[in-house]
């Protein structure tokens, strides 16, 4: 996919907005106008940019960010020795079309979404299959949301997308919140009772326009079936008071600083179906199926530059604006003529997730060395001339893990077995059946995977985690982990043993576990720990696969 200047669209020079006119015959790759803008923002800081990260590392780098997952030693060793020079975007094209792309995406849009709740009237793991599927279709950014929004939970095929409001029981303050802060990057709490008293344009009036979307919204239980959804009534409007101020006002429904939108003028008879104890009411005009239709609005850009920012920040370790819920005039973005223009861009490529994603990874920034690049004398605001390490979310540390002792590629054997026996003439490597075989090792494993998110995301709300005794002493004890590295499974563990050679299982444990080989002092030091205890080598060489999992560089995207 190529980025081409043309005229209607905003051109973009760093530091300056030029007519169409001057760039129209130009045309330019996003990815290479990405780096072109961070370029010009470095200055003279440019030339001290870390150097580009080795195949190895963009490899590791790579799959866990578009799988969720390290890649098997086979992966890498034929990645590695690629010659193509254009490998790294065939590489990226590959793992974009694999089901595990949309798996891993399910995971991140799920927390996203919806941080963790636990269920109330939908199924987290049919919120969980829905959102695979969309993305596995790549379904476009602004149609997800928009289902979502407007679902109700009457659809057996929409219900799960209605978890985002079922689940939340459309109640003001849980709903508005995850509303602003999920799809417009601005948490909106504190602008309940008055105008926010920390940022000057959170107004009551915003937080208030969002909750008249849904002001005349009730939650309905079937009374044959017991289902709950989402009823609503044609009554109901929205008045808030100042409690600074004592001001009184009221609103419309609205998105920020966008218009309201004004009630059409009511029917004789306003229901299709009246509200009442047997019936869910079903207005002919519903305030609450008009918050999609705004929400992804072209003149909403808060919606996607909010969007845009999230995957930026999710590729690149940190968003142009951070904390990602706080876009306000006091806390601008870092780098906002880009932030603009990757998102109009993005909504010109018709919400195209892929799209997207492609084009940030395929940046010379994305793809550069996280080592410390000494800038004491610049500004304080990111300049990318390096890597950030980024903590694995719980979910690229179980299935990281487990791809790691071997544990993802055992359950992927046995899957290829029972997808060739149950569909004979299937050509396995046709994109059914990856699908297929994709189905059943989720299926296999899901169970391990809650057990190991249940662990390292017990404290945490958001995907990313920190550090702690009880994710040490789970690696250390945990029963899992015990099961993986004991021998007789054909895990990672009996592979190692089969080699009498140390360095051998060196580079072996290496690559399983780090994505790379080790250096010459890797090697000495690793080689002389298990030689200090032949007597006891398989105790050492689980030792030493312990000691390597229970690693910083382990835990980290780098």
């Amino acid at each position: 996919m190529r980025y081409i200047y043309i005229p209607g669209l905003i051109c973009f020079l760093w530091g300056a907005l030029l007519p169409c006119s001057t760039l129209s015959a130009q045309e330019q790759s996003l990815h290479d106008i990405i780096d072109d803008s961070l370029r010009q923002a470095q200055g003279d800081l440019a030339d001290r940019s870390a150097s580009v990260i080795d195949d190895y590392g963009f490899a590791r780098r790579v799959y866990l960010d578009l799988t969720g997952r390290i890649p098997s030693p086979t992966q890498l060793s034929s990645f590695v020795e690629n010659e193509q020079a254009n490998k790294r975007e065939v590489l990226v094209d590959q793992l974009l079309n694999t089901p595990e792309y949309a798996r891993h995406m399910q995971y991140v849009f799920d927390v996203m979404f919806m941080e963790r709740l636990p269920k109330k009237h939908v199924a987290p793991e049919d919120f969980q299959g829905y959102l695979r599927t969309a993305f596995s279709s790549n379904k476009p950014y602004d149609a997800l949301v928009s289902e979502i929004l407007g679902a109700d939970g009457s659809k057996p095929e929409l219900r799960p997308a209605s978890r985002f409001l079922l689940d939340r029981e459309i109640k003001r303050e849980e709903s508005v919140r995850a509303i602003g802060r999920i799809f417009l990057g601005r948490d909106l709490q504190c602008a309940q009772c008055h105008n926010h008293p920390n940022v000057d344009d959170y107004l009551q009036q915003h937080y208030f326009g969002v909750a008249a979307f849904l002001q005349r919204s009730y939650l309905f239980t079937d009374p044959k079936s017991k289902v709950v959804s989402i009823g609503d009534k044609v009554e109901g409007d929205v008045k808030f008071t100042s409690v600074f101020t004592g001001e009184e006002s009221q609103t419309q429904p609205r998105i920020l600083e966008l218009a309201e939108i004004v009630d059409p003028e009511p029917a004789e008879e306003p229901y299709e179906v009246k509200p009442d104890t047997n019936n869910r009411g079903i207005p002919k005009y519903t305030r609450r199926l008009q918050l999609a239709p705004a929400m992804v609005d072209a003149g909403n850009t808060a919606f996607r530059q909010n969007i845009v920012n999230r995957i930026w920040a999710m590729l690149m370790g940190q968003g142009f604006v951070e904390p990602l819920d706080m876009f306000h005039l006091g806390n601008p973005p870092s780098h906002p003529e880009l932030l603009e223009l990757l998102a109009d861009d993005f909504m010109q490529q018709r919400y195209d997730l892929k799209y997207l994603i492609k084009e940030l990874v395929m940046t010379q920034a994305y793809q550069r060395e996280s080592e410390f690049v000494d800038v004491a004398d610049a500004e304080e605001r990111p300049l990318y001339l390096n890597s950030s390490a980024k903590p694995l979310s719980p979910e690229q540390f179980a299935w990281s893990l487990m791809q790691a002792v071997g544990v993802v590629e055992q359950s992927r054997t046995v899957a290829i077995s029972a997808v060739t026996k149950e569909n004979e003439s299937l050509d396995l490597s046709s994109p059914e059946a990856a699908r297929l075989i994709e189905e059943k090792v989720h299926a296999a494993l899901k169970p391990s995977v809650d057990k190991v998110v249940g662990v390292f995301a017990a404290s945490n709300a958001a995907s990313r985690f920190d550090a702690s005794a009880n994710h040490a002493l789970y690696l250390l004890n945990g029963p899992e982990v015990s099961s993986w590295l004991a021998t007789g499974k054909q895990y990672l563990l009996d592979d190692l043993l089969k080699s009498d050679h140390n360095a051998e299982v060196v580079n072996s444990a290496y690559l399983a576990i780090y994505s790379r080989l080790p250096n010459e002092a890797e090697i000495g030091i690793a080689t002389a720990f298990i030689e200090q205890s032949e007597e006891a080598r398989e105790e050492v060489i689980r030792e030493l696969v312990r000691t390597l999992l229970c690693s910083a560089e382990f835990r980290f995207n780098k």
